[in-house]
């Protein structure tokens, strides 16, 4: 007797996806990461090979707060630009940072740096979750509603 077949309950494009970056993480990690491209290149003595070393990260990280201030996202205060553009600047400043080395002719820690950063922006934006495929958050539900 053959054994019945089993009818997932998700499709396997949808079990497979990794991609658990929501809207929300991502607008909460937004305002540490400015901070981090402001402080880190100060505290790590950037700018060994080329003063730019140093100026370009701080001037993303200036760059990268007002871009969540008016992001339309969760932390953003003003929200007048979407958060489609948003995620454009991040994939931008990502290919920007991996390419940084090889464009302005960084060594050592300058050059690691901006290879670091600049793949962990790839990463975070190619996790990002589709809009469509989001959970949605139930926090403005009518009270009692299951």
């Amino acid at each position: 007797m053959p054994f019945p077949q089993h009818t997932p309950h998700l499709s396997e494009t949808q079990a497979m996806d990794i991609r658990f970056i929501t809207k929300t993480l991502h607008s909460y990690l937004d305002y540490p990461v400015a901070m981090l491209l402001i402080g880190a290149p100060l505290l790590l003595g950037l700018g060994e090979s080329t003063p730019i070393a140093l100026w370009l990260s701080v001037a993303t990280g200036v760059a990268a707060f007002i871009l969540t201030v008016l992001t339309d996202h969760k932390t953003g205060v003003v929200r007048v630009i979407p958060y489609s553009v948003h995620l454009t600047v991040d994939l931008a400043v990502g290919v920007l940072f991996l390419a940084a080395p090889l464009l302005f002719g960084f060594s050592g820690m300058d050059a690691w740096f901006y290879l670091a950063i600049g793949a962990t922006v790839l990463s975070v934006v190619s996790l990002h979750q589709p809009a469509g495929d989001q959970i949605t958050d139930n926090s403005n539900a009518v009270a009692g509603a299951h």
